[in-house]
């Protein structure tokens, strides 16, 4: 038998997850244009003691692939992730591909983080062509013959649901996701592509719906508790 205190306490405890599952919602809506981003989801359990707890799960699955004519960009067209590097020696990986050429030449993210081992692209470059399996060929002219630059390589991790969110549409791995695993033989790269979010908007918005119906609902129930209790002790007054 549950006490006036102990309805309270439970309630307050779910309102906060709820809150919390909110958050994740509208965070995949505010994401719903970015590129490569991964939906996340926020998993509640109902425990025997009453408390609602929950654990975050990220969708790892395919986003759509748009054509954008820029031949910085390149999209995933299955599992993995781009290994890059910060200034500082930072390490994280990500599905954003849509890069540019920064400093001394070198192919970087948006963000100006080095992708792979360090791809330079030559100062007198007529056009280059990223091939599926991450080969970089640079043309000096029209007719030259291609020259191979470097290699964008795909890593896969065991249990990529266990990656960690890092801002800036980064990953980093866990030990529950494992170390990176080079993927040396594929044919995932398409250049002149971008990978959408895989966020799905009707489901996202009917969510948010649901989440805001039930926490108005315990909201209002924490208030029927707490004058229950309120009046409880002005009797014993």
């Amino acid at each position: 038998m549950q006490n006036l205190q102990g309805i309270i306490r439970k309630s307050t405890n779910n309102v906060t997850n709820q809150w919390e599952k909110l958050g994740y919602i509208a965070n995949d809506l505010a994401n719903l244009n970015t590129t490569g981003y991964k939906g996340v989801r926020f998993e509640q359990m109902l425990q025997e003691d009453g408390y609602l707890t929950g654990a975050v799960r990220t969708d790892h699955s395919q986003g759509s692939v748009r054509i954008t004519s820029n031949p910085f960009d390149v999209a995933i067209d299955g599992a993995g992730y781009i290994p890059v590097f910060s200034k500082t020696g930072e390490v994280a990986y990500t599905r954003d591909g849509s890069l540019k050429q920064g400093k001394n030449g070198y192919l970087v993210t948006s963000d100006d983080w080095i992708v792979g081992n360090g791809i330079q692209i030559p100062a007198n470059c007529y056009k280059f062509t990223i091939k599926p399996n991450g080969d970089v060929i640079a043309f000096d002219t029209k007719d030259a013959i291609g020259k191979r630059i470097g290699n964008i390589p795909l890593v896969r991790f065991a249990c990529p649901e266990g990656l960690e969110q890092a801002g800036m549409n980064k990953m980093i791995p866990t030990e529950e996701s494992g170390e990176p695993m080079l993927v040396k033989e594929h044919l995932c790269f398409k250049q002149n592509n971008l990978e959408n979010s895989n966020v799905n908007v009707y489901s996202a918005v009917n969510d948010m719906l649901r989440m805001n119906a039930s926490m108005l609902a315990s909201t209002r129930m924490m208030k029927v508790v707490d004058d229950m209790y309120n009046k409880g002790i002005n009797i014993r007054e």
